[in-house]
């Protein structure tokens, strides 16, 4: 942040404390005098047109018939808005002089610093400040000490009113102020994120605070702190960005299983976690989640995935309701359109179980069309050949297979011994 817009910051905080309603303003429709109404209207109407001098005017003449603060203070603020600040000040001496003796109006002494700072006039507004704070006891006080503090690079001495100012109610915006000054500027990087600690034990995980925490944790490669952050940021705002990072780091650690148990609660990302179930060879959950994903949103690929998960994870290989829920899947994926992978598999489970060989083999081929080279399809129609009695068939094509799989395949090593024993018991 500039200097010259940290003052502007500082004059606007001002401004807006002296309009607050400091003053018990009467009753809307109690008037102190016949013509207060139509006036007031004719003073905002020349505010909105940039009529300065006429609102200035017109605050000014209503102040003077109904004694009202925030009429005077609306003339003033007017000046200040409008660069007329030495009129300002002026204006401000001669309400002052009409107080009462040792009296102090909190809304003038706020409008007077506002007007010397426009000015320039920074040690006489700290001055001002100094005394007033000790009078007000006010964080907004305490936190323009600071920032003047802060423009005129005296950070310890803006960390001490920014302090005061935390004391008073524990505003999460002045800690976030205080932890920039701690860390960036102080360089005090443990006493910054201890600071932040304490705060979220105390009154929770705001997102402006864990945020602050979870940048300072990232600028030290703390991942086991960020994911503290994250995981307690989600959990409060449940907000998708948030468990996006959680997932991101949990990558980060190779932590498959607490990645895992997070999607699971979540909910937050059922492609991600399906992948997971995949991976960890999790199969009845992958069939669960792959059709849970199917009827939400159709896609065929989630219906493909149940069904060769449903055959990879049966304990009985052979069991035919189980074999023909799985057929029943994927030739209801294959109606969507003619995916080689399920064709191939489709056609390899009628081709094993001998339910329909030719009926297979033809599904082989129709992924064959699409993917002629494939060692995989090459071993499935090879299948089909030696359940055909065709074994030197057979053996021809799982040649090719060889050479892209190597006979450290498992499968692959299973169909070429059974086709050499063929071969070799047809020419015994």
């Amino acid at each position: 942040m500039s200097k010259s817009f940290a003052l502007v910051l500082i004059v606007a905080s001002l401004l807006f404390t002296a309009c607050a309603n400091h003053y018990e303003p009467l009753p809307s429709n109690v008037k102190s005098f016949e013509d207060e109404d139509r006036l007031i209207i004719t003073a905002l109407y020349a505010k909105s047109q940039g009529d300065m001098n006429s609102t200035i005017s017109l605050f000014e003449l209503l102040y003077e018939k109904s004694d009202k603060k925030e009429y005077r203070n609306e003339e003033l603020i007017a000046m200040i808005q409008s660069r007329q600040n030495e009129r300002a000040l002026k204006k401000i001496e001669e309400y002052k002089a009409a107080l009462d003796e040792g009296e102090t109006d909190v809304e003038l002494e706020r409008l007077k610093i506002a007007a010397l700072m426009e000015l320039q006039s920074y040690n006489e507004a700290k001055t001002l400040l100094l005394a007033l704070v000790e009078h007000t006891k006010a964080a907004s006080e305490y936190q323009q000490i600071a920032a003047i503090y802060m423009n005129q690079g005296r950070y310890e001495f803006a960390l001490r009113y920014l302090q005061s100012a935390y004391a008073i109610n524990y505003d999460e915006g002045i800690l976030d102020k205080m932890a920039i000054i701690l860390y960036v500027n102080l360089n005090r990087k443990a006493e910054a994120v201890s600071h932040l600690e304490t705060h979220i034990r105390l009154h929770g995980c705001s997102e402006i605070i864990c945020t602050r925490l979870g940048s300072f944790y990232s600028e030290e490669n703390n991942v086991d702190g960020m994911l503290r952050v994250y995981l307690r940021l989600y959990e409060s705002t449940k907000d998708e960005k948030y468990a996006q990072t959680v997932v991101k780091l949990y990558n980060y650690k190779k932590d498959a299983i607490s990645l895992i148990q997070f999607l699971e609660k979540s909910g937050s990302d059922d492609a991600l976690l399906l992948q997971l179930y995949i991976s960890t060879k999790n199969y009845p959950k992958v069939v669960s989640l792959a059709d849970k994903l199917y009827r939400e949103d159709g896609d065929s690929y989630y219906l493909g995935q149940s069904a060769i998960f449903e055959y990879e994870g049966a304990e009985d290989k052979h069991n035919e309701a189980m074999v023909a829920s799985v057929m029943e899947k994927l030739k209801r994926v294959i109606e969507y359109a003619e995916n080689a992978m399920y064709l191939n598999y489709l056609g390899y489970l009628l081709i094993d179980h001998e339910i329909d060989i030719e009926g297979g083999m033809a599904y082989v081929r129709k992924a064959l069309e699409v993917e002629p080279e494939s060692p995989y399809y090459l071993d499935s129609l090879a299948w089909g050949y030696y359940k055909q009695g065709k074994c030197k068939k057979a053996l021809k094509l799982m040649e090719k297979v060889q050479i892209n799989l190597g006979k450290e395949d498992a499968e692959v090593s299973a169909h070429l011994k059974a086709i050499k024993a063929c071969i070799k018991m047809k020419g015994k």
